[in-house]
């Protein structure tokens, strides 16, 4: 190699390990999730899979032309690929592939909006017990304690029992009880980031304790609390799936993949796809919720992320 080469190839290294120093925190972890062939994968299902249930109404009205509680007991019990019915019919013969679009429509939306909600509760008074410490913390961890003592399945028992559970009420429901958890997580990072220079600092120029908690601290949490929406999600999916197994979700006609799951069960000999397929999906969604929240975890991992 040419001195002239070496040089060149020296200034390149150079320039590399430059951009490399100089990428910012969500530089470096967008750029490892972007590598991070797996996690993208399971993305991109995850994104499809939401985007098929979100358009569900407009797919099955304007692209299959079917709906969904359309019933015909002489068409029950079809096979996949049968005539129009591209994953066969139920019982009574409603379009399976139809009502799995509408069913994941309410399942996500119970996985993503309970999410949502369960995080802003578990975020605030994470932020807020770990901030003020003492007396609040007390009272704080007193509150998750009762909570967790009691069992969840037995108050979502006792929920169904009282009301005819809707998606809107479930999530309302499995979000208050399901909080505590990222609220115990966020709590314990608040109080190593409350003793950090630049909290200290904005405390000594006289900002008060919200302006520190909700300007300082809480954007420090937004990467743990993306992480812990996915995999909540995926944890609340399950919850609602378990639930409508049992019979205690979201009551027919209004499709859910737990509660056609559990209608199907009794039917498994004479029509097996009925239980192939919800529980596909339930499966598919689940597992790729966790995949990407895994592939987060290593993306902002702050002691790799310059590697």
């Amino acid at each position: 190699m040419s001195a002239h080469n070496s040089v060149a190839h020296l200034d390149s290294e150079t320039k590399v390990d430059q951009y490399v120093k100089s990428r910012s925190y969500w530089e470096t972890a967008l750029l490892r999730i972007r590598q991070d062939r797996l996690t993208m994968v399971a993305l991109t299902i995850l994104l499809c899979i939401t985007m098929m249930s979100a358009l569900a109404p407009f797919i099955t009205s304007n692209i299959l032309h079917l709906d969904p509680n359309q019933t015909n007991p002489t068409q029950n019990f079809l096979p996949p690929g049968t005539g129009p019915y591209i994953l066969g019919t139920d019982d009574i013969g409603r379009d399976q592939l139809a009502r799995l679009l509408h069913a994941g429509g309410v399942s996500m939306r119970i996985g993503i909006f309970g999410a949502a909600f369960s995080l802003s509760i578990g975020v605030s008074m994470g932020v807020i017990s770990g901030y003020f410490g003492g007396m609040v913390d007390d009272v704080m961890n007193w509150l998750i304690t009762t909570i967790d003592s009691i069992p969840s399945l037995y108050l979502l028992i006792l929920f169904a029992a009282i009301f005819s559970p809707s998606a809107e009420t479930l999530i309302l429901v499995i979000s208050l009880i399901s909080w505590t958890s990222s609220m115990r997580l966020i709590r314990g990072q608040t109080l190593a980031l409350r003793e950090q220079e630049y909290v200290i600092a904005a405390r000594a120029l006289g900002a008060n304790a919200w302006r520190i908690m909700f300007v300082h601290i809480v954007p420090n949490l937004i990467s743990i609390t993306i992480i812990s929406m996915t995999l909540t999600i995926a944890g609340l999916i399950l919850t609602e799936s378990a639930l409508s197994y049992l019979g205690l979700g979201v009551q027919p006609p209004q499709a859910t993949w737990g509660n056609m799951l559990s209608k199907s069960q009794q039917f498994f000999r004479q029509g097996p796809h009925l239980v192939i397929f919800p529980g596909l999906m339930i499966f598919i969604t689940v597992l790729c919720a966790y995949v990407i929240g895994d592939g987060l975890r290593d993306a902002f991992d702050p002691t790799i992320r310059n590697r």
